[in-house]
């Protein structure tokens, strides 16, 4: 199997052009299946690392950090695994370079912030709100390609925004309501959004510094990670929260982190492959559903009762995402599909 993450497209295409049409299907199906497995598996395993009454361990950065150096390493091993047995695995070479790693640190500063306060809105609410809780993504992606790139959205994409801004509203009024509301919570969910969306831009601008290889900037996002939030577990104290705390030894615990670190690897490869069987278009819709079938695990696992309206506000940030992501795939075709202009006519917009 090779970890190539997104390969050429068109030789792809051409691929499953050739295979038959239960065989692409079955393949799709297995994708998908596979997508969904290990991301909500990911979401429960952390939860249970960082806010488990049997654990008691309240050190968040460093479940966070320990999950980048699995990450780091993995990427490490496989580097070196496509070295030493060629043909066997398709996987970049990876070597430390501190010029690239100093290009690459303004991303890192977002990552950094996307994956602690990620892990910190889940340790603060629960599993059946963190979706909503994170909901904002999309409405930051507007905001900030209208700020920082000056891309301008229409009407109808953002009516879409607008819904998901309605159902997170109703969403935070709900858990008021039933006395499960973490403000804290919800603060960490909303900064989660942010970064995830400057996340994607900054992504654009660094590709180039590591060759444009999806595995070679998430082998130097996660060295820095490492170096970074070192000073971190210094400052907020969570070294000495691990040294008392009562399973440091314990085999159980060490496998749980380490299997959290493995999904988090896991799930890059994964997302890259469902876009490569499938579309991104597809790809979002698969994780709106994701979402779906998650809230309604947590709910049935944790035994939760929750109102008509709670349903309501995740069905709004449901709903509302599932259609921006048709809006704006609609807008591409219809851009793609419009004639240019003949060569020596004149555009009735040019200046």
């Amino acid at each position: 199997m090779a970890l190539t993450g997104a390969s050429d497209a068109s030789g792809e295409a051409e691929a499953s052009g050739e295979k038959p049409f239960l065989l692409r299907a079955l393949q799709i199906a297995l994708v998908v299946s596979l997508y969904w497995v290990i991301s909500i598996s990911m979401v429960f395993l952390n939860k249970y690392l960082l806010d488990s009454p049997s654990l008691r361990l309240d050190a968040p950065i460093f479940v966070t950090f320990y999950q980048c150096l699995v990450t780091t390493l993995l990427c490490k091993g496989l580097s070196t695994l496509a070295i030493c047995c060629p043909g066997t695995l398709d996987f970049p070479t990876l070597h430390l370079d501190l010029r690239v790693a100093r290009s690459v640190l303004p991303l890192s500063a977002v990552f950094i912030g996307m994956i602690t306060f990620n892990n910190l809105c889940l340790k603060y609410v629960g599993v059946a709100f963190y979706n909503v809780g994170r909901s904002l993504t999309t409405v930051f992606n507007v905001l900030l390609s209208y700020l920082l790139l000056k891309q301008t959205t229409s009407f109808y994409a953002l009516l879409t925004c607008s819904i998901i801004i309605g159902g997170f509203w109703l969403g935070v009024d709900q858990e008021g309501a039933e006395g499960t509301l973490s403000l804290m919570g919800t603060l960490f969910g909303v900064l989660a959004s942010l970064c995830v969306s400057l996340n994607a831009i900054y992504t654009k601008k660094v590709l180039s510094a590591v060759d444009g290889s999806i595995w070679r900037l998430t082998f130097y996002n996660n060295v820095n990670a490492c170096v970074l939030f070192l000073p971190l577990l210094l400052l907020l104290g969570e070294l000495r929260a691990l040294w008392d705390f009562a399973q440091l030894g314990s085999a159980h615990f060490w496998g749980m982190m380490t299997l959290g670190g493995l999904f988090g690897f896991a799930i890059g490869y994964v997302t890259g492959l469902q876009i490569k069987f499938t579309s991104p278009l597809t790809h979002n819709v698969s994780g709106t559903a994701k979402a779906c079938a998650q809230t309604v695990l947590a709910v049935l696992y944790y035994e939760e009762t929750k109102s008509f309206l709670w349903w309501t506000s995740n069905m709004m940030v449901l709903g509302g995402s599932s259609a921006y992501t048709w809006v704006r795939g609609w807008e591409m075709k219809k851009t793609q599909e419009e004639p240019s202009p003949k060569e020596g006519e004149k555009s009735p917009l040019a200046v």
